[in-house]
């Protein structure tokens, strides 16, 4: 039965790519968790859209609102058993934050929760965080460990100052942050967050930045086999890769970024990177790469609950729901249900304003053929007492000046060093 369920390869295509059955399995609980994460987002965010607005206070930054849930999105008395826990951190905060970045409440809830949303299948990375992708590619919601979490409460209200004083920020965009318990299991804390990348272009090549050199590079075997995997600093320094900036814009990305890694260094945070993705815009769409890499996941409980019924099964419908989900199996997302056009919200600042992204230019600042998607991401670690036993064990091996964990000004003074020689 489950092989009937599998969709049967094409001619010319990997077989392994499209047997979903095997990779589902794998990490299967991540999509009931995913659909759980979405439920107390549409009610979380609801309530607090839904409120009249008013002033961001101190205590806002400190709130938390506890929600319980069954898997059909009902909340329930604290004495009844429930599927899951919710809980929404400063949610007034967040409802300001995305207002700034010029977010509509509704558009927000409607690209996170109706229907499906996209993942990319595979392991987690290094962290050990999965992502997940809203279904019009807009948003990602990632799980981060409970030390990040509690980090960014911490620093919750620089971060919010720093986004009012600048709107063209390059750092990450956050819009959410959550937290998920399931019966008997564990806390699973998540952020929501914006996605650097567009979803009606095609990148190209993909750079993570931290401005180290020790193991700061993908082996080309690697690059083979994934064409489209995210490369490092020695990548970008062997390809002799540039970004092509005039002196107008060149202008405009290091002062903001000086501005974006001064704050970095005041809350003790290294680690950081500059993600970039480069669409070449002569190639434009034609390789059709996020036809192969995007899924979307769609329980359908409706139908489930029919056949229940036809079947005169004598089950909840919580219990319904929750064997639709066990048994739901991504697919591959036909990309022509994606936007085409780039959302408003990032036309608004500066970075992405050129087609969802910052155009290369040339010395007299004429528009050249690449676009560039960029944003400092991984800005949740402090150099706290496990980076700095990090930073001793390495440097009695290692260059203590080019590995990654070093004090946070130090971190900051060779990260713009070498984004100064990447323009």
């Amino acid at each position: 039965r489950r092989l009937s369920r599998l969709k049967k390869p094409k001619d010319g295509e990997d077989e392994d790519r499209v047997m979903m059955g095997t990779r589902i399995a794998e990490g299967h609980q991540n999509y009931v968790l995913m659909y759980n994460m979405l439920t107390g987002i549409r009610i979380g965010v609801g309530r607090v859209s839904a409120k009249m607005d008013k002033p961001v206070e101190d205590a806002d930054f400190t709130a938390a609102h506890k929600l319980a849930f069954d898997v059909t999105g009902d909340e329930l008395t604290p004495g009844a058993k429930y599927d899951f826990k919710f809980k929404d951190y400063a949610p007034w905060v967040f409802r300001h934050l995305r207002e700034k970045f010029g977010i509509d409440p509704a558009d927000y809830l409607i690209s996170l929760t109706s229907k499906y949303i996209l993942s990319e299948l595979g392991s987690p990375g290094k962290s050990g965080s999965f992502f997940y992708y809203s279904r019009d590619y807009r948003f990602i919601i990632k799980t981060i460990h409970h030390t990040e979490h509690k980090f960014m409460r911490d620093i919750l209200k620089q971060y919010y100052e720093h986004v009012v004083d600048n709107p063209d920020t390059l750092l990450c965009r956050y819009y959410g942050l959550h937290r998920v318990k399931l019966p008997h299991g564990r806390k699973i804390h998540f952020v929501v967050m914006a996605n650097v990348f567009p979803p009606n272009k095609d990148v190209h090549e993909t750079y993570d930045l931290k401005g180290s050199t020790i193991g700061r590079f993908l082996p080309e075997e690697e690059i083979e086999k994934n064409p489209h995997a995210v490369m490092k600093d020695l990548n970008w320094e062997k390809r002799g890769r540039k970004l092509q900036l005039g002196p107008k814009k060149r202008k405009i990305f290091i002062s903001q970024l000086v501005r974006d890694v001064k704050l970095l260094i005041q809350l003790n945070i290294m680690d950081y990177s500059l993600l970039i993705g480069i669409h070449d815009l002569v190639r434009g769409n034609q390789d059709g790469i996020r036809n192969s890499t995007l899924q979307f996941f769609q329980p359908d409980t409706k139908k489930a609950e029919r056949r229940a019924t036809l079947m005169k099964r004598r089950e909840s419908k919580a219990q319904v729901h929750r064997k639709a989900i066990a048994q739901a199996n991504p697919d591959r997302l036909d990309i022509s249900e994606l936007p085409e056009d780039p959302f408003g919200e990032r036309s608004k600042c500066v970075f992405y304003a050129d087609e969802g992204g910052f155009q290369s230019t040339d010395e007299l600042n004429r528009p050249t053929s690449s676009l560039y998607f960029m944003g400092v991401i991984d800005i949740l670690t402090p150099y706290d007492m496990k980076k700095k036993s990090e930073h001793f064990f390495k440097s009695m091996t290692q260059d203590k000046k080019a590995i990654s964990a070093v004090k946070p000004a130090h971190y900051g003074d060779r990260f713009m060093g070498f984004m100064a020689k990447t323009i």
